[in-house]
């Protein structure tokens, strides 16, 4: 077993998501990563401490690159109305948890788990985009669109509000005949309450 390219961490976690999706997450073993990179297994150790930390790093990456790059892209827009920036903001991070509940089964699968495992990197992205939330609540009070509130309470109030949206703890309530006229009910409600 013998792989003359350099290793990189970006390589690592490129071979792990790819062995991921193929076994999923509960029978994929750093063995079998290393495998894919035909190097041994000794080797992934000295770049990651554990099978835990391995799955951590590529699922922190896969919620950077899936998740938390798009809505910074909604966030950061300029002009434009800040209530439709939000509503944008929310549905596109709740269409983009159910299709990648659906179409990337087995990455959403080692999400949901290391949900439960990684609390510091969760809390870590969970704060980032409450923070995005935050900055165009900000934006619709300088544009008096919303009230004058304590921006990043209120952020987090509407992450927690709109969670059974997103969260993937209820990822099998999405396929509700019901959950888009639940979650338009729910975004009326949070826009009265801060326009």
């Amino acid at each position: 077993m013998s792989n003359d390219l350099p290793l990189t961490k970006e390589a690592i976690l490129d071979a792990a998501e790819q062995v991921l999706r193929r076994y999923g997450p509960d029978k994929t073993s750093v063995v079998d990563v290393a495998r894919a990179l035909q190097v041994s297994h000794g080797t992934l150790y000295r770049h990651f401490a554990s099978k835990a930390s391995l799955r951590e790093a590529v699922t922190e990456r896969w919620l950077h690159n899936i998740i938390l790059d798009p809505l910074e892209t909604i966030a950061v827009q300029s002009g434009g109305s800040a209530k439709e920036r939000l509503r944008s903001w929310l549905e596109t991070l709740v269409h983009t948890k159910r299709t990648y509940a659906i179409n990337d089964s087995e990455m959403f699968a080692m999400y949901a788990a290391v949900t439960l495992d990684a609390v510091e990197m969760i809390t870590t992205h969970v704060n980032q985009l409450i923070d995005q939330i935050a900055r165009i609540i900000e934006e619709g009070i300088k544009s008096k669109e919303f009230k004058l509130v304590e921006s990043n309470a209120t952020a987090r109030a509407i992450f927690i509000a709109t969670s059974r949206f997103h969260h993937p703890a209820h990822a099998h309530e999405w396929s509700s005949d019901t959950i888009d006229q639940e979650f338009a009910s729910v975004w009326v409600l949070l826009l009265s309450g801060i326009s």
